[in-house]
């Protein structure tokens, strides 16, 4: 059994800045040729990547700590289960009223799941989807 000042240490090292999903995101939409912000802060939610001209964010979420409905995100520990129940839970709040706040700021929102970083293929094409530029015909 883990000692309090081992947890404490274990979730110290846990990043939320510059995750290796996150990485992924970047690296790609960067090889797509999108030109992003990182983390402005001015946003709610503190956009993992921002894309000021179009005025669109994206979200990297780690399936664990948003509570996806994958296998790593449905996994609650054993041990101080109902402090991650509730963190959780907190998180999922948030993660449902920041797009809307952005929203009624005029940004659009794309999540993306750390499950959904593992194929290339995919992920670029949703990334493509997301980012295209509307052409509005005149």
């Amino acid at each position: 059994m883990e000692s309090l000042s081992q947890r404490s240490e274990t979730m110290r090292a846990v990043k939320s800045i510059g995750t290796t999903p996150e990485r992924i995101v970047r690296k790609l939409a960067h090889s797509l040729g999108f030109r992003f912000r990182l983390h402005r802060a001015d946003l709610p939610g503190k956009p993992d990547l921002v894309f000021p001209r179009l005025r669109k964010v994206i979200f990297v979420h780690g399936c664990f700590w948003h509570g996806h409905t994958c296998k790593r995100g449905a996994r609650i520990p054993q041990q101080n289960r109902d402090y991650w129940l509730q963190k959780i839970t907190r998180n999922k709040a948030r993660d449902k009223a920041n797009p809307v706040l952005l929203r009624k700021l005029g940004w659009r929102t794309l999540i993306i799941w750390e499950c959904e970083t593992r194929s290339e293929l995919v992920l670029s094409r949703k990334l493509i989807r997301f980012l295209r530029i509307e052409r509005v015909l005149t």
